[in-house]
């Protein structure tokens, strides 16, 4: 079959034959239709995330949307190696597919099935977000983050602050369900403010000095429990957190990420957002390229407009 290969540790997927994958009592063969690039996807190509786990040569790719034998449309993960999402043909267990709505578009569903799986999980997950709370999503100018504010708003929050350094984005998500938009500069200043009236819940997909920021000031609020989601670290995966930060305020710390529940709820996750998009817009920027195209397209993707490959 026809797949995207990574022959080696750190190179870039090149166009090529790769063997059929076979079906046993764990797997069933899925026929990719669309498969996205992901941050999550390059990084575990690359070897350099912290799920990592591959043997070269290998499919990248961890998920997508296809058709089984049966004809039935479902969105799949596909992360045991060698055989990833970005082919003709991959294989995932039973556990790892959900339905695909017969009304969402299959290049659609791929496109926003990992960005939306990052703040569905969570908010549902591990916030446990409740209806009416007030949600800031650090680093909301992203694809990721900026549906993370139509999904806040799906699962009912009550108040919505969105952060980012493009001003432009900003005021576009003012339209798509953000209460207060602010940039990062005014972040710092605002924060007292906000904290005071109440912030619920944290979504930071940057970290660095904003996320920082955010923590001290949920620190001098006292108390009140502020749960903060670490997402992504667009702006450096380490920062100088002070043990105080945790002993003297009611901050709540976790992460949301592989590994932070169960792949079983991964899949619930994708599967609730899937349904959930039926009925609300959930629709991101993507460009389809045919998979023939990932060795040119792999290093030109743009974090706001997702890359989609078709088969």
């Amino acid at each position: 079959m026809k797949a995207a290969i990574v022959i080696e540790k750190g190179e870039t997927p090149v166009y090529g034959d790769f063997m059929d994958p076979q079906g046993d009592e764990r797997h069933i063969v899925v026929n990719v239709k669309a498969a996205a690039i992901s941050q999550l996807a390059k990084s575990r190509a690359a070897g350099t995330h912290y799920s990592s786990a591959v043997q070269y040569p290998f499919i990248p790719g961890i998920d997508g949307a296809g058709y089984l034998t049966n004809g039935d449309p479902v969105f799949f993960f596909a992360l045991n190696s060698p055989f990833g999402s970005m082919a003709e043909m991959t294989l995932a267990t039973t556990q790892s597919i959900v339905p695909l709505p017969g009304t969402l578009d299959p290049s659609m569903a791929a496109a926003m099935g990992n960005p939306g799986m990052s703040s569905w999980t969570a908010l549902t997950r591990r916030a446990q977000l409740r209806k009416g709370e007030t949600v800031l999503i650090n680093g909301a100018t992203g694809t990721s983050g900026g549906l993370a504010v139509r999904i806040a708003r799906h699962l009912g929050a009550g108040k919505i602050i969105a952060t980012g350094r493009n001003t432009e984005v900003l005021e576009k998500l003012r339209h798509q369900g953000a209460d207060i938009t602010l940039t990062l500069d005014e972040l710092p200043l605002e924060l007292p403010k906000l904290m005071e009236e109440g912030i619920d819940v944290v979504l930071d997909y940057l970290w660095g000095e904003s996320a920082l920021d955010i923590m001290k000031s949920a620190v001098a609020g006292g108390a009140r429990v502020v749960r903060f989601v670490q997402i992504g670290s667009l702006s450096g995966q380490e920062i100088p957190l002070h043990s105080k930060l945790l002993r003297s305020s009611g901050l709540t710390l976790m992460g949301s990420g592989l590994g932070s529940v169960s792949n079983a709820e991964l899949v619930s996750s994708v599967g609730e957002l899937l349904q959930a998009a039926v009925q609300s817009d959930f629709s991101i920027p993507f460009r389809l390229r045919p998979l023939s195209e990932v060795k040119d397209a792999w290093n030109e993707d743009d974090s706001r407009c997702r890359t989609v490959f078709t088969l």
